[in-house]
């Protein structure tokens, strides 16, 4: 599996109103069907996880161009223009509660499309593994609030999905086309308007070591950890990467957050195979993987990441006029892409020449 990418941009309130996101249906169903007709399923998941791409899509559809609503607005708009039986291809998931729905909807596409009972629970897993990692193991200071869910009819897909802070939208793509699991540095292609600080990155391959540690320490008791620390540990505190030198030598299991020691004894039991199963248990959040991470430093001087997977693809601008330093040679591929789809798709004419000039004000903007 592989996250392909992070887009981060100004979080906008409000939503599309009914006359603009009616038309952005109609342009994305055609324009999804001569690309999905002249270069296949696979190449359109392609297109939607890269985030140069469905930003410029966005621009194409006459969504703002740097807006935390081209996501959710896009992502809505590829849902209510895909099928099954005209693009081979459906959308599922979305904003808020809808999103919570995604397991529910991909069991009734696979019971649609006769998949065998593996192939969903794998489908189902992924959904919520891909939210469960960009919320729990990224841990960037965004929450989760939209998971899209892109499907084809031989069981391949894409997840686009943004999360949010007080001022800023980030979003996360991910595809299935690497063969080494959900870890391991799966980004490739990530936009970021700003990179934050002290990041804890447990999906990097520089956690790997981290990752099996915390996971050793999980299958033995939990009611060892006021044990393990001694002089040199330190009181965990959650908010950033600081460790604070206690008075006493040990670390008593009051000091932990009681919802922590909880969720590690309830994993103690289950007894998770391997760090994806506990990525997933119920009550394994955040604040857990972080104290398992920060107890596996202290004790094994385990080096887990502190870097910001998303890299810096474009800084402050867009209404204002400012160009965004972007890679200019990916964004410029996408736009041209993009406009030879328009210039071969059947729409009407006046439609055509708007999402055409969208698409050059865009390539201005960038150059």
């Amino acid at each position: 599996m592989e996250r392909t990418g992070t887009a981060e941009m100004p979080l906008h309130s409000g939503k599309a109103p009914s006359w603009l996101f009616s038309r952005m249906k109609k342009l994305a169903s055609p324009i999804a069907k001569l690309i999905i007709e002249d270069y296949g399923r696979r190449e359109f998941l392609k297109r939607i996880s890269d985030p140069y791409w469905f930003q410029a899509f966005g621009c194409l559809l006459g969504f703002d161009w740097h807006s935390s609503g081209l996501t959710t607005t896009v992502c809505g708009a590829l849902k209510e223009a895909l099928s099954i039986e005209q693009h081979g291809v459906a959308a599922l998931g979305g904003k808020g509660r809808t999103s919570r729905k995604t397991p529910k909807e991909i069991a009734n596409l696979a019971e649609e499309l006769n998949f065998n009972e593996k192939k969903t629970n794998e489908l189902i897993k992924t959904s919520r593994l891909v939210a469960k990692i960009d919320s729990s193991c990224v841990q960037d200071s965004y929450q989760l609030y939209h998971h899209s869910f892109f499907i084809t009819e031989e069981g391949r897909w894409a997840v686009v999905q943004q999360g949010m802070n007080s001022s800023y939208a980030r979003r996360y793509h991910w595809i299935n086309t690497k063969q080494d699991g959900f870890f391991n540095d799966p980004h490739n292609g990530i936009i970021s308007q700003r990179l934050s600080r002290d990041v804890l990155n447990l999906a990097s391959k520089s956690s790997s070591e981290t990752r099996q540690v915390s996971l050793d320490i999980i299958k033995d008791n939990p009611e060892k950890l006021k044990n393990y620390l001694y002089k040199q540990t330190t009181l965990l505190n959650f908010s950033k990467k600081k460790l604070s030198m206690p008075r006493h030598h040990k670390l008593t299991e009051e000091e932990l957050p009681q919802s922590v020691i909880q969720a590690l004894k309830k994993a103690y039991q289950l007894q998770p195979e391997n760090y994806e199963e506990l990525v997933l248990l119920k009550g394994i959040g955040a604040k857990s993987l972080r104290a398992l991470a920060l107890i596996s430093e202290t004790i094994y001087g385990t080096k887990a990441s502190w870097k910001d997977p998303a890299k810096y693809a474009w800084a402050h601008g867009g209404k204002d006029g400012w160009p965004y330093p972007v890679d200019k040679p990916t964004y410029d591929s996408s736009i041209k892409f993009l406009k030879e789809i328009v210039e071969a798709t059947e729409i009407e004419k006046k439609e055509k020449k708007s999402a055409l000039r969208r698409l050059n004000k865009l390539n201005a903007l960038i150059n």
